[in-house]
C-alpha cells in the first residue's frame, strides 16, 4: 500500500478517531448487541440487525484507520516556504474572483469545505511544486482554468 501523506494535526485527529472508535464505540455497539439479543420481539430483531450492522461498520472503520496509520507519513509544517507541498497553506485567485486560502493535505485529511484540499485532487495536483507568482492550469472535470498563486507559507 502506498504510504498516505498526513499533517501532524491530521495524524493526531485520525489516532483520536482510532482510540474512540476501540474503547468508547465498540462497547457502545456491544451493549446494543447484547441488549438486542436479550429480546426476543419482531421488532427487536431489526434492532439487533441494526446493531450487527453498525458493528461492521466500526470494526471496518477501525481496520481502515490502523492500515492508514500503520502507512502514514507525517509532513511537518516546517518544508520548503516557498513551494507548494503537502502542508503548505497556499492563496489563490482565479480571474476577478476573490483570494482563497487552502491548505494542501493528503486525501485522508482533505475537506474542501474547510479549505484543506488533496494533493491528488485536480486543483492540489495543478498546484504542487509551483510558487509564488505562478500562473498555473488546472484541468478540472467541469474543463480547464487558470488560477494565479498569490502566496505560499
Amino acid at each position: 500500500m502506498p504510504p498516505s501523506y498526513l499533517t501532524r494535526q491530521g495524524y493526531e485527529k485520525l489516532q483520536q478517531d482510532l482510540d474512540y472508535l476501540r474503547t468508547v464505540k465498540r462497547q457502545e455497539v456491544a451493549n446494543r448487541l447484547h441488549e438486542a439479543m436479550e429480546g426476543g420481539e419482531l421488532i427487536e430483531d431489526a434492532e439487533y440487525e441494526a446493531a450487527k450492522n453498525e458493528q461492521a461498520f466500526v470494526e471496518g472503520r477501525i481496520q481502515e484507520l490502523e492500515i492508514l496509520l500503520a502507512n502514514a507519513r507525517v509532513v511537518e509544517e516546517a518544508g520548503k516556504k516557498d513551494i507548494v507541498q503537502i502542508a503548505a497553506k497556499v492563496t489563490i485567485q482565479e480571474e476577478d474572483n476573490d483570494p482563497e486560502l487552502f491548505v494542501i493535505v493528503g486525501p485522508a485529511e482533505a475537506n474542501p469545505r474547510e479549505g484543506r484540499i488533496s494533493n491528488e485532487s485536480p486543483l492540489g495536483r495543478a498546484l504542487m511544486d509551483h510558487r509564488a507568482g505562478d500562473k498555473v492550469k488546472v484541468d478540472a472535470p467541469d474543463g480547464s482554468f487558470i488560477v494565479h498563486i498569490l502566496k505560499v507559507e
